[in-house]
């Protein structure tokens, strides 16, 4: 009797087992087109393909479309928390950066060696419907103040709204990691990870530097009237909800305009998308060429770049399009816009390179620098109810100090 009971447990047990581990491949298979095609733009028949099933069988474990999507997005906020929590145990917040960092690094490693999965981006969270959203966003809040505990307790307002900011920097460049790390052979991980912590750990700036930028006027007549306006609404929405989430009609009706009007401006969506981005990235290019025109030290001359794109983040100039809509492109024109995102990362690195060679700058790897300042340029969109908070100038310098002089100084706290 004994031993048909055991043979039953063993056998339901092993049955657990196999539904977990399709229940798994059919998650990172899940993660990848979401990392790919956004939340929306994943299919199951897609999943299914990616895993040899047909659609039928990945519905037997997850019955729609929305419950898969939020599956994948708990699995990433649950692998963030645990990575944190182990970051806790360290001593020291730089202790504590330098492990969440590290483990990372390990992660992405092991996907690289064919040893794990990606897990979801959070890009699309906001894209999710009620009472979904709702849950995945409070635990993203949950996410995000356990990231913020890494510097410990705000003595003051100030620092607790200093620590916010480097939460978000540290998080968003933990995202905007696998975007960049390909350039780099497995064997360069372990470096790739030392240049990136000195960077959270010292900042860009030189020796003695303050934070004094030059703010740049960016001002432009408008070639057709209300164009300007209708591109500033779209990419906001387009940034709430992503490429898929931002219907055509959701965009119309925030402008308070007709869909005839849309196709008056542009002939469909993907058109829509790539005005956005090409505003964004003329604006990012115009604010790094009038500051190289600026008198000083390339400090200062990078200084005045970070400043000025901050400040039309955080205005109602702005924001720039968040790389995010990218996944809903054709591929064709994706990679036009990531060549042209690369080029203003490479001339970020440039300035940086002229700055260490007259000493202004601390001697950095200025390519891996560039990313990281990417990464922060892009995500202060998120970050702008933040920003409301405080006079301008403060929230600016409290964003741009994460990386200008490093996630652990306080000096812009005198500002």
């Amino acid at each position: 009797m004994m031993e048909a009971v055991g043979a039953v447990a063993e056998g339901l047990d092993g049955s657990t087992k196999r539904f977990r581990a399709k229940r798994d491949a059919i998650l990172a298979a899940a993660a990848q087109a979401i990392n790919e095609q956004s939340a929306k733009g994943m299919t199951f028949a897609d999943v299914a393909s990616r895993v040899g099933l047909n659609t039928t069988s990945v519905t037997y474990y997850f019955k729609r479309k929305e419950d898969l999507a939020a599956a994948c997005f708990e699995y990433t906020l649950d692998q963030l928390q645990a990575m944190l929590d182990t970051a806790l145990e360290e001593p020291t917040p730089e202790a504590r950066v330098a492990r969440y960092l590290a483990q990372n690094m390990d992660r992405l490693a092991r996907i690289n060696r064919g040893e794990a999965t990606s897990f979801a981006v959070l890009s699309d969270l906001r894209a999710m419907e009620e009472p979904v959203r709702g849950r995945l966003m409070a635990g993203w809040r949950d996410v995000f103040r356990k990231t913020r505990s890494l510097w410990g307790a705000g003595d003051t307002r100030a620092h607790t709204d200093l620590h916010g900011a480097r939460a978000h920097v540290l998080l968003e460049n933990t995202f905007w990691l696998p975007v960049w790390l390909g350039r780099y052979d497995l064997d360069q991980y372990d470096r790739v990870e030392a240049r990136l912590m000195a960077v959270f750990a010292r900042g860009i700036a030189g020796e003695g530097a303050r934070w004094s930028p030059t703010r740049i006027d960016l001002d432009h007549d408008e070639a057709e009237p209300g164009r300007e306006a209708f591109l500033l609404a779209a990419t906001r929405l387009i940034n709430e909800l992503g490429y898929r989430g931002a219907s055509v009609q959701k965009i119309a009706s925030q402008l308070n305009v007709t869909k005839g009007s849309f196709y008056h401006h542009l002939d469909a969506k993907d058109d829509l998308v790539i005005a956005c981005y090409k505003r964004s990235l003329t604006t990012i290019a115009d604010a790094q060429r009038l500051s190289e025109d600026e008198p000083g030290s390339y400090w200062h001359k990078l200084e005045s770049a970070i400043a000025t794109l901050l400040d039309i983040q955080f205005s109602e100039r702005g924001p720039l399009m968040r790389t995010t809509a990218l996944s809903g492109l054709p591929r064709s024109v994706r990679s036009e816009m990531v060549g042209r995102s690369n080029r203003i990362a490479r001339r970020y690195a440039g300035m940086m390179s002229d700055g260490i060679a007259e000493k202004s700058i601390r001697p950095i790897d200025p390519l891996i620098a560039a990313q990281a300042l990417m990464a922060l340029q892009n995500a202060a969109f998120d970050m702008r109810k933040w920003a409301s908070t405080m006079p301008r100038e403060r929230a600016i310098a409290y964003y741009a100090s994460t990386l200008c002089f490093g996630l652990f100084d306080d000096r812009v706290l005198a500002i």
